[in-house]
């Protein structure tokens, strides 16, 4: 399925790779957690993220949960492929595979262990967005990455490279969202991953939200951008409602919270893959209550 930049809007939501005991994917639960958010009304599916614990996961295991979030979505939503590596032939190789298996859009982080100037840049994203026909979006997150690209080259990416057509801001920066509007006309798609930002995101022209909190409280997260959307008064209050659970999923960790979160939902998706630590017990306790007024 092959989506243009303004087919991708709303809510883009992030899955966990669930794990069983002994550590090996948890297919059967994978599929449930994509159903339960399709069915709760999300707009698009992010497999293979850092909610995703994609780098954790290695090239076999990555391939598998490509297929099954593909095989289980099913065209229902477009599925965006997050496929970021630290070499760029590997991104490639990653980005061909999500394409194969029949990918609507790819995600592409850079992830830094020495620090890539621009020019450096430049090339990884165009190598990777020329070796696929897929839209491509770029994606800034520095606080995972290690990498933080400024609006005035991600835009500069969006209007010079073919395939690369949305950015995915997520620096917690507000301001820069306002300066991708502005640099790009508003003819540049921007999506937020920040949640605590989401209604001035929306604000400044977002196109959607990218966000794992669907994990927790989908039915919630789905109608807050619906109300955003339509302009309702109500958005501030839900807003409001659901801020403490934005608040404690950025604290404690989006694989470790969401995992935790699920458990008390009744859902089992295992403990997050070392060197990642389960949420520590005050902190699931907390959890627990926020969920219980989130949903």
């Amino acid at each position: 399925m092959e989506i243009s930049m303004t087919m991708l809007s709303g809510v883009v939501a992030y899955p966990v790779t669930p794990f069983t005991e002994s550590g090996a994917v948890a297919e059967n639960v994978l599929r449930h957690l994509l159903d339960r958010l399709i069915d709760a009304g999300v707009d698009a599916i992010a497999p293979l993220g850092s909610t995703g614990e994609s780098a954790y996961l290695d090239d076999q295991e990555w391939r598998r949960v490509a297929a099954i979030c593909v095989e289980q979505v099913a065209g229902r939503v477009p599925i965006v492929v997050g496929a970021s590596e630290l070499s760029t032939a590997a991104t490639v190789e990653r980005a061909r595979l999500a394409e194969r298996l029949g990918a609507s859009a790819l995600m592409v982080l850079p992830i830094a262990y020495w620090k890539l100037t621009e020019p450096e840049l430049r090339q990884h994203f165009s190598a990777v967005a020329g070796a696929v026909s897929l839209p491509v979006m770029a994606y800034n997150n520095p606080a995972t990455s290690g990498i933080d690209m400024s609006p005035e080259f991600l835009v500069e990416l969006v209007e010079q490279v073919d395939n690369i057509t949305m950015i995915k801001e997520s620096s917690g920066d507000i301001a820069r969202m306002y300066r991708i509007a502005e640099l790009g006309g508003g003819a540049v798609a921007f999506f937020n991953g920040s949640n605590r930002l989401v209604q001035q995101a929306f604000q400044a022209g977002a196109a959607g939200w990218c966000t794992a909190a669907p994990g927790l409280a989908p039915e919630a997260v789905v109608r807050l951008w619906r109300l955003f959307r339509s302009g309702d008064a109500g958005a501030a209050e839900l807003f409001e409602r659901l801020h403490p659970l934005f608040a404690a999923m950025s604290r404690g960790g989006l694989p470790r919270t969401v995992k935790a979160g699920l458990r008390e939902l009744g859902i089992d998706a295992g403990d997050p893959r070392p060197p990642l630590l389960p949420l520590a017990a005050d902190a699931r306790r907390e959890l627990a209550q926020l969920l219980a007024v989130a949903n």
